[in-house]
């Protein structure tokens, strides 16, 4: 299994050259992402947290954990410790609206990373995944590989993230156009693994015929493939992820999950560093549109040993 160490994690950062000029820089910037326990947005701290360090910055990296209350305190102390940009994964697109209107106002340029918040103007930029192409890619994928009539299951992300319905949006506009694909449960698992797994295990209970499952993300796809093979019902099973995550890709790689959408993080996340740190030198905006679509790619078996790096895909 390829393990998120630091040195791949610069491997990966590497591979993006930064702008000539910028060494000169000193100052904190202060990244705040959701959950390090998830190699997703350990990734993004990590990567955010390099470049911001190769670029000349002081760097702290610290996590809310989708609760927005503690992400208020860590915006609070950012301020209080005169960070010069701020790079935030929000913990809510409404209630992380505040926090970084607060940042602004006590003069701190703030940049958005994964996620959105329901307000523009505030933010310098917000830098995502491409999140409706990214659930075509794999809706298409899916669907090719289940065929036109099936029993399945979806599983949901955070509701107060944006990602989650924009993601099952786009999977139910490819999927409603093949009426025999019958889906038997939509389940909220909030990213998480473990909900995957226990959410998984109810859904087997009620429904003796499974045969594909369709996730928002990587973790929820691995509980529901852990509940599935305790229960002795894996094989055949047609399960799609999203994220690109090491595990997920190990489990590609097995043949446990048919493919999985790999978000780019680690390319946005050194991006919005560059852009906060041309924003601190130039005091204007490195890109003119607030909000910036990265395209997500397709992990298949075809291509799995072109995984280079967490959530790197070398083309």
């Amino acid at each position: 299994m390829l393990k998120l160490t630091k040195r791949t994690l610069l491997a990966a950062v590497a591979s993006f050259p930064l702008m000539a000029g910028s060494a000169w820089a000193d100052g904190l910037i202060s990244i705040i992402v959701n959950d390090p326990a998830n190699p997703y947005w350990f990734t993004e701290g990590e990567v955010a947290r390099a470049t911001a360090e190769e670029l000349g910055y002081q760097a702290s990296v610290s996590a809310h954990r989708g609760d927005t209350n503690t992400e208020a305190n860590l915006i609070d102390a950012a301020i209080t410790n005169g960070a010069k940009a701020i790079i935030l994964d929000p913990a809510n697109a409404d209630g992380s609206v505040g926090v970084v209107r607060r940042a602004t106002e006590a003069g701190i340029p703030v940049f958005l990373v994964n996620a959105e918040i329901n307000e523009s103007g505030i933010a310098i930029a917000q830098l995502v995944s491409n999140n409706a192409q990214g659930a075509a890619l794999g809706a298409v994928t899916w669907q090719a590989l289940v065929g036109d009539s099936a029993k399945y299951v979806e599983f949901f992300g955070n509701p107060s993230d944006n990602n989650a319905a924009t993601r099952s949006n786009g999977y139910n506009t490819v999927l409603s156009q093949y009426p025999g694909l019958e889906k038997v449960a939509q389940e909220v698992a909030n990213w998480d693994r473990t909900q995957g797994y226990n959410r998984m295990q109810s859904i087997m209970q009620a429904n003796p015929v499974i045969d594909a499952v369709i996730s928002g993300n990587d973790e929820m796809a691995l509980g529901a493939i852990a509940a599935l093979k305790e229960a002795g019902r894996l094989d055949g099973v047609i399960i799609g992820g999203f994220d690109g995550s090491p595990d997920a890709v190990e489990a590609v790689r097995a043949g446990e999950m048919a493919y999985t959408v790999l978000q780019p993080v680690a390319v946005f996340a050194r991006e919005a560093v560059i852009q906060a740190d041309y924003y601190i030198r130039n005091g204007s905006a490195m890109v003119a549109d607030e909000k910036q679509l990265f395209d997500c790619l397709l992990i298949t078996p075809e291509n799995v040993d072109n995984y280079s790096a967490p959530f790197t895909l070398s083309q």
